[in-house]
């Protein structure tokens, strides 16, 4: 059976949760093409699995319109948005198949498959509710999904759910789990990272109001002599709250307890000489990448109970589960861990089984490469 071209979209060439994931979904499809709004370091991530890529001529700016505006509104004008629209047209002409892989994307893609007419493919990264986009937002891609979507990939139940409340089709939305490559972890001590010596947990996610990283920094008040170092930076647009966790910290008098490393790409090994990771979001995550990384690199997870936490960790039985936004209870938790660590040891073991088994990226590019056959009759190129 002769193979179909797949073309991925994607509004964003910076390296976040979303472009991790789509980097490591193209490595199982060599002889696809990648169409993108903008340079960056995911065109090098996608050329080195084999992609051929196509830059737009009227991309730029999209990141920074928020996720509460619309975007048809939000464009500089009407004369932009076509071109672009026509523009991923002519790129699906010569494709048999459309993945868009994140929000900004799928709305023109849509938009661009209407006229084309091919089959579309909705890679859906978040969750759909009113803490993460406006309402008018929400009403347009569930919409067009609707209209024009053939299937709709979400990495948890969580994610599907969250679109079906939305309104969204309950035949859409095909759950395949994100899923991290295997390494050979480099285990090195923590003098060699940088890392101070005595209980440390880490927070590993891009800074953003969201991610709850103050929410750590608060429930540190009521813990005695644990340091926490944060890794990541903000990526779109929330310099802000970087400026206010800086703050924080030194009005909480943290500063000897507190380290900020930014982007690192040795974000395994970081994982693997702390004493537990803790992932402290404050709205539903729709996945949690760094949740199954510390899985596998076999550190305790403590984890606040939104979205697909629950899931990834089977209900408190893979890590520890927290109220979202609860300093208090992630402070009692943290306490726990370090005042009885040897009682999370098989806990940790198991969960870096279930990581093997259930969060790899054979196993989701196996998925998606099955899901595309059905969809198609063809394997996917």
């Amino acid at each position: 059976m002769s193979g179909s071209r797949l073309l991925f979209v994607n509004h964003v060439s910076t390296m976040s949760g979303a472009e991790y994931v789509l980097a490591e979904v193209a490595k199982g499809f060599p002889g696809a093409s990648a169409f993108l709004f903008e340079q960056g370091p995911l065109v090098s991530a996608l050329q080195a699995s084999g992609l051929q890529i196509s830059i737009a001529r009227n991309g730029s700016g999209l990141n920074d319109i928020r996720r509460d505006r619309s975007l048809l509104r939000a464009l500089p004008s009407g004369g932009r948005l076509l071109a672009l629209i026509m523009e991923i047209a002519r790129a699906a002409r010569r494709h048999d198949v459309l993945y868009a892989n994140s929000q900004k994307a799928f709305l023109l893609t849509a938009l661009a498959a209407s006229i084309v007419r091919r089959p579309l493919i909705w890679h859906l990264h978040d969750i759909l509710d009113e803490a993460h986009f406006g309402g008018a937002q929400r009403k347009l891609q569930i919409a067009l999904a609707n209209r024009l979507a053939t299937r709709v990939i979400v990495p948890s139940t969580a994610c599907a759910e969250a679109f079906v409340q939305a309104g969204g089709r309950p035949d859409l939305p095909t759950v395949i789990p994100n899923g991290i490559a295997s390494t050979t972890l480099k285990r090195l001590s923590r003098a060699e990272l940088g890392l101070p010596e005595g209980p440390l947990v880490g927070v590993f996610s891009r800074l953003a109001r969201w991610k709850g990283q103050h929410v750590l920094l608060q429930a540190l008040k009521d813990t005695s002599g644990i340091g926490a170092v944060f890794v990541g930076s903000p990526l779109f647009g929330e310099d802000a709250y970087e400026a206010e966790l800086h703050r924080e910290v030194e009005q909480l008098g943290l500063s000897e307890r507190v380290i900020f490393l930014g982007q690192r790409n040795d974000v395994l090994s970081l994982m693997a000489a702390i004493d537990c990771v803790v992932h402290p979001s404050i709205y539903a995550e729709p996945f949690g990448l760094t949740i199954v990384e510390g899985m596998a690199v076999g550190t305790p997870v403590i984890a606040a109970d939104a979205g697909a936490a629950r899931e990834i960790l089977a209900d408190g039985g893979a890590g520890r589960l927290v109220r979202p936004g609860d300093p208090q209870a992630l402070a009692q938790a943290i306490n726990a861990f370090f005042a009885a660590p040897g009682e999370f040891a098989k806990q940790t073991a198991d969960a870096a089984e279930r990581a093997a088994q259930l969060y790899t990226a054979d196993r989701m590019r196996g998925s998606i490469r099955a899901m595309l056959a059905s969809v198609t009759g063809k394997v996917a190129a």
